[in-house]
């Protein structure tokens, strides 16, 4: 049998502010080409994380592999095999969609950045609005234009940081239909959110972050057998918001 491989490997991985701990021991692994969901408060050590996996923060102890490269050894080697897109969209309002892939394009020094830009647009349904200001977007079409952005270069793994936060239920969909997308493509996703129907929609493993340490880990199933079987009542099943909301605009789920 094959030995699954890991794009990442965290094991004791700490980390203070001015003597605050935030991290105080953190050991999880993410199998390459799934959807990797971390749950944790505000103020968690989440963000704080995806940092020091992205070589933007250094931890205090520990050791971290990402895509078989040391972020403490390797991190010119860590950051040419991933891309990160943070909380805000990081997207010039004033360029349009086009001119903001060509950009990224470019600055990567990448051949053909306008053929590049093109194939971006149309997977990620942007070709109709690729010559306008990306101003003029929606908050879900800017978020898929910055998850796009962060695809320029053919990256392994994709750190998403809590992408859906502030976007209406469409746009939530929208990003939604995106990291799947990615996930079917081989790429492996780690995403954090504090939204729990996120993590359950997505992820095929899921960890929960709480007080500096990983308090557990595994699929939605495994993590549901940790408690006893519910109480089985039988009572008329009443649409929820979401199914309200799909049902009104039109909007269909993958």
């Amino acid at each position: 049998m094959s030995q699954v491989k890991m794009a990442i490997s965290v094991k004791g991985l700490t980390k203070s502010y001015k003597k605050l701990p935030v991290l105080t021991g953190v050991d999880f692994e993410v199998r390459a080409g799934s959807i990797f969901a971390l749950l944790g408060t505000n103020g968690a050590g989440k963000t704080t994380i995806v940092k020091i996996l992205s070589t933007l923060l250094k931890p205090d102890s520990g050791t971290a592999i990402v895509n078989g490269f040391n972020v403490a050894l390797q991190p010119a080697h860590v950051r040419e095999s991933i891309s990160l897109t943070g909380q805000f969209a990081a997207v010039d309002e004033i360029l349009t969609g086009r001119e903001n892939m060509i950009m990224i394009a470019r600055l990567r020094h990448l051949q053909e950045p306008g053929l590049i830009a093109d194939d971006l647009l149309e997977r990620f349904g942007l070709k109709e609005a690729a010559n306008r200001r990306a101003s003029t977007y929606s908050g879900g079409m800017r978020r898929r234009l910055d998850i796009a952005m962060s695809l320029v270069g053919h990256s392994r793994l994709v750190f998403l940081d809590e992408p859906t936060t502030g976007l209406d239920p469409e746009g939530r969909i929208e990003v939604w239909n995106v990291i799947r997308e990615l996930a079917d493509s081989g790429i492996t996703v780690f995403l954090t959110t504090q939204y729990l129907d996120e993590a359950e929609q997505l992820a095929d493993s899921i960890a929960i972050l709480h007080q500096g340490k990983i308090i557990t880990t595994g699929t939605l199933a495994e993590l549901k057998a940790l408690f006893p079987p519910a109480q089985v009542e039988y009572i008329e099943k009443q649409p929820s918001l979401e199914d309200i909301f799909l049902a009104i605009t039109g909007t269909k789920t993958m």
